[in-house]
């Protein structure tokens, strides 16, 4: 029993407590907003099929290029859906690290991005996904200061240890203010 309580311990410590570096402020969850996210850059790895049919292959060559380079891990972690693409953060001290691609990863910069995001909890499954996209596109249907330029994408706080009570998320979008 005291084996099960250490391993629920560590699991929920690597929810809030591994102190890894964040990008940006995430979004609490049942939170709509705006905001700007920072030039960055990311590192990339993409596939054929869904994000959520292949988020496991997607994984192993970011987890093995940051190991390799001696990055450390950043949160939050980027996926976009269709066709899926996985995105890991450099942090800005460690971004002469990420200088080439390899290994199936492209390094790539992005310029600062405006985006509206909806914050959510629970497991990173595509019907959650779909239930927080649903959620921030309503809100954003409200707002006539609004216009969407991008799709939909999700965005992970917490690694895979992570229960799926703890875990939190948003879905983000590109937007832009009409003035």
């Amino acid at each position: 029993m005291r084996s099960i309580l250490a391993l629920l311990i560590m699991a929920m410590a690597t929810g809030e407590t591994m102190g890894y570096e964040a990008a940006f402020d995430r979004t609490e969850p049942g939170q709509a907003e705006i905001k700007v996210l920072p030039a960055g850059r990311l590192l990339e790895a993409s596939g054929d099929g869904s994000y959520f049919s292949q988020s496991g292959s997607l994984f192993r060559p970011l987890f093995r290029y940051i190991q390799s380079h001696g990055i450390s891990m950043t949160v939050p972690v980027e996926a976009r859906i269709e066709p899926g693409t996985m995105y890991f953060w450099v942090a800005p001290d460690q971004v002469d690290k990420a200088a080439e691609d390899a290994g199936g990863v492209r390094v790539i910069d992005l310029p600062e991005r405006l985006v509206a995001a909806f914050g959510a909890r629970g497991s990173y499954s595509e019907k959650n996904f779909e239930k927080a996209r649903e959620d921030l596109l309503e809100w954003l249907s409200q707002r006539e200061d609004v216009e969407i330029t991008g799709e939909p994408y999700a965005v992970y706080w917490h690694g895979p240890f992570t229960p799926w009570l703890m875990k939190k998320f948003e879905v983000q979008v590109a937007v832009r203010i009409i003035e």
